[in-house]
């Protein structure tokens, strides 16, 4: 069954890496044009088709970054048939206590408040077209936090709350709002800098081996492996699509079996 986003226009948030650049290039791949927001948004936009990736240089973390990105589909595409509200920043802690109210706030705009002020632009044109599909990518941190994730792990957990509140209210108007919620994905994140990178130097290890240790030991993940971007992007074509048309108002694990479930 082929996934056909032929015609539909898509604005993926933190596009320019990482897991937002993978769902850029899925949703291109399936027909989709697609806003690239991104304080850096140039590989999104390399060797895509003509016309199909519009890259916009946005700091998604300040009110009218969001909405900007959203009024650029707008005027480029006419037209606004999928958010995906994919951004977001992880800083690693040493304790919940050495975080100050100013890492709070960073944190609070870039990896919710982006969320809310995206939808809050996309939500109009969608109403008027009386369809949509709303994403947003949450993390298995909001699930389970640990005291490195401190604030990414609030604010990422705030974002399914987000999701079904949206769900429950735009549901009737034809507008689905759906969440994600990976576990270890292979991204920049994890590499030199990153929380795990923090935790090899605690554990005496290299990165590659810290990286092992933390899916297969620290969170036991069944398949044994980190996820790729990919894994993630295919799903959000998946919910993007009219195959997933009976779909709002739930969170989908892409974690490698990571949190249990009865």
């Amino acid at each position: 069954m082929k996934i056909d986003l032929s015609g539909r226009a898509a604005v993926v948030t933190g596009a320019g890496r990482g897991i937002g650049l993978a769902i850029t290039r899925a949703l291109v791949d399936c027909g989709a044009r697609v806003v690239a927001a991104d304080l850096d948004p140039a590989a999104a936009a390399e060797g895509a088709p003509r016309g199909r990736v519009v890259a916009v240089e946005a700091d998604l973390a300040v009110p009218g970054g969001p909405e900007g990105a959203v009024g650029a589909a707008l005027r480029e595409f006419g037209r606004l048939d999928v958010l995906v509200n994919n951004v977001g920043v992880c800083r690693p802690r040493d304790s919940f206590l050495s975080v100050g109210d100013s890492e709070w706030e960073e944190l609070f705009q870039v990896n919710l408040m982006s969320a809310v002020r995206a939808s809050r632009a996309a939500l109009p044109p969608m109403l008027e077209a009386g369809r949509g599909s709303i994403i947003t990518i949450s993390s298995e941190a909001g699930l389970q936090p640990a005291p490195v994730f401190t604030d990414y792990a609030v604010t990422k957990g705030s974002l399914r709350i987000l999701t079904k509140l949206l769900a429950n209210e735009f549901g009737r108007h034809g507008i689905r709002c759906n969440s994600i919620t990976p576990g270890p994905i292979r991204t920049p994140a994890w590499g030199k800098g990153g929380v795990v990178d923090k935790l090899a130097g605690e554990w005496g290890m290299e990165l590659e081996a810290a990286i092992d240790h933390f899916v297969r030991d620290v969170r036991g993940m069944p398949l044994g492996r980190i996820g790729q971007p990919e894994d993630v992007a295919a799903l959000v074509t998946f919910l993007a699509s009219d195959l997933a048309k009976q779909i709002t108002g739930s969170d989908f694990r892409v974690d490698g079996g990571q949190i249990a479930t009865i």
